[in-house]
């Protein structure tokens, strides 16, 4: 089975993390910048899902998990350490339409977790489709010195020069030859040479 690779907007959507421990921050921490709405159902949790409570930038519940916790959860994630729990979830998970990830148990995951480079707007995920998460952070390495921190002004640039480009009334095709002109290695190399105010006029 083929995995369909993309990229959700997750603002306003109510994301269930069950389970507050280590594995369970790493989770949380993917989500922190997306706008979700994340909710962690624990007993107990780790200082910092405890701070990130307090600061009031997820909720934390402090309990068991209940069936009625999926009610309106667009995914959840299962990190505890039952796998009678994880069943459960993915089973009533899958019964209400909520996407579910268990860490760890491909056959109970809706979705992956990918090894992404992420420089500023720009993201790159990698995924093996859960046959070795350790190639992927393997790759991810990689990737992360050919594509450096400069990398996040330049995306943040060609973002600005696409606004403005649709901004003006410009014939669409010349206007596609544009984006790719700007986004091709002349332009970023000038930019790397430090010229990047004759790049933001041009």
């Amino acid at each position: 089975m083929t995995l369909f690779p993309l990229f959700l907007k997750l603002a306003g959507r109510r994301c269930l993390i069950v389970g507050a421990g280590k594995i369970a921050e790493e989770k949380i921490e993917g989500l922190l910048d997306t706008g979700a709405e994340i909710r962690v159902v624990a007993p107990e949790a780790t200082p910092r899902v405890r701070a990130l409570a307090a600061e009031k930038r997820i909720r934390w519940q402090r309990r068991r998990f209940k069936t009625q916790d999926l009610q309106g959860a667009f995914l959840v994630v299962a990190t505890t350490s039952s796998p009678a729990l994880h069943e459960k979830i993915y089973r009533e998970a899958r019964r209400r339409g909520v996407l579910c990830n268990v860490v760890d148990d491909p056959p109970h995951c809706d979705f992956y977790y990918g090894a992404v480079v992420r420089r500023g707007a720009l993201q790159i995920a990698i995924s093996s489709s859960g046959f070795s998460p350790a190639l992927s952070q393997r790759i991810r390495k990689t990737l992360e010195k050919q594509f450096g921190p400069e990398y996040e002004r330049w995306i943040a640039l060609l973002g600005i020069a696409r606004q403005q480009l649709f901004a003006r009334k410009i014939d669409p095709v010349h206007r596609k030859q544009l984006l790719h002109v700007l986004a091709g290695e002349e332009m970023f190399q000038e930019f790397l040479r430090g010229e990047e105010k004759e790049t933001k006029r041009r």
